[in-house]
């Protein structure tokens, strides 16, 4: 054998040991470390990046907490009085608004306290770390049929323009038919242009937006046929790629994993994943089918929807879609290459929290947190 062919082989069993079967990078072992001096929390929903180098954490009641590494914090706001946080499912989102250091504006998504039963999008204007409740502008209100499968999580793109997941409002499989209602703003994901948000006029609707001048749409859509589309996020990598990403709860077994297309209905209540709910037989022409999708077995029960893992401490995870499971507390990363339905065994399994894993965020340098809703805690995702 020649010396070159020699060398060849070499770096090609060299390759193959470094990345694996799936052309993936091997991921050194993760663990999960507690943050924030592993103080705790009273059912977070929502943990993100805070100027100064602390993180904002949301908790379902409704008090929103700056808490900084050494595990100093203080209170942000209270909106228990405006939220349901005992039928109806709370503070949902808190997200900054992308000029957040410039208006100080904080825009939040709940379910209200008093009837009629809805959630409410709004904005409120944070001053010297204090948010003022009395600055309220009400966004959007959605009447909720049920008290449950609401959503949501509220984010901006790179042009400034505002997202809001909405679940159908039912409790089960969809008995109020709003999954399939493109009259309707439940079941979708919105596309709302904010910037100047009155009293009069809360919102415009982005002319670019896929459903504009289409009868029988509200134009407010990007997206529907979604259950319960409880965490997305928007990839605003070095590539500018502008991903949106979510994780959609079922309900009897199927759960999905979705990469949003501009005008793509995602098939909820006629499938549930890529199976059809509920009937042996239906019509799955035109729905977009998730990215991956898993059973309801070994304690899995919600998907999770994560993020693109942007940071620089893992460099084996760049790129990659990390997401997770609400009952095992599994956190898995999808391979780069989406090119078709992603298989389980092309999963990577990243780490376990024993808890209730119900968010991801990432804190001012890109690094990925989670938060465990019912012991309270917020874990890094670190190398071991």
């Amino acid at each position: 054998m020649a010396v070159t062919s020699r060398l060849a082989l070499g770096l090609a069993i060299l390759t193959a040991l470094l990345l694996g079967c799936s052309g993936e990078e091997a991921v050194p072992r993760l663990r999960l470390a507690p943050a924030l001096g592993g103080v705790v929390f009273d059912q977070p929903v929502e943990v993100a990046a805070y100027p100064g180098g602390r993180l904002m954490v949301v908790e379902r009641g409704g008090s929103i907490w700056l808490a900084s590494e050494a595990g100093e914090r203080v209170l942000l706001a209270d909106l228990a009085q405006l939220v349901e946080a005992r039928l109806g499912e709370g503070l949902l989102s808190v997200t900054l608004d992308p000029a957040f250091e410039a208006n100080g504006y904080a825009w939040a998504y709940y379910f209200a306290a008093e009837e009629p039963w809805r959630t409410v999008l709004a904005r409120f204007e944070v001053h010297d770390d204090v948010l003022d409740l009395g600055s309220e502008l009400v966004v959007l209100e959605l009447g909720q049929p049920g008290f449950n499968q609401n959503g949501g999580a509220i984010r901006f793109d790179a042009e400034g323009y505002l997202y809001l997941s909405v679940g159908d409002g039912s409790a089960s499989t969809d008995p109020f038919e709003q999954g399939q209602d493109s009259s309707t703003l439940l079941a979708t994901v919105l596309r709302l242009d904010v910037s100047a948000a009155t009293e009069a006029e809360p919102y415009r609707v982005p002319p670019s937006n896929p459903y504009v001048g289409h009868e029988g749409f509200r134009p407010e859509i990007v997206a529907w046929g979604f259950r319960n589309p409880w965490r997305m996020s928007i990839d605003a990598g070095p590539e500018g790629t502008g991903a949106i990403w979510l994780g959609d709860v079922g309900f009897t077994n199927a759960e999905e994993i979705d990469r949003i297309e501009p005008g793509g209905n995602y098939g909820w209540s006629v499938l549930e994943g890529t199976h059809c709910l509920m009937r042996a037989e239906c019509d799955a022409t035109g729905f977009v089918p998730p990215v991956y999708e898993y059973a309801h077995e070994e304690d899995r029960c919600a998907a999770v929807g994560g993020v693109v893992y942007r940071g620089d401490a893992i460099d084996a995870l760049d790129g990659r879609y990390l997401f997770g499971d609400l009952c095992s507390g599994e956190i898995w990363a999808l391979p780069r290459n989406l090119d078709a339905p992603v298989a389980t065994e092309d999963l990577t399994l990243l780490a376990d929290l024993e808890g209730m894993l119900v968010t991801f965020g990432v804190d001012a340098a890109g690094e990925v947190v989670v938060a465990d809703h019912t012991g309270g805690g917020i874990y890094r995702l670190v190398v071991e």
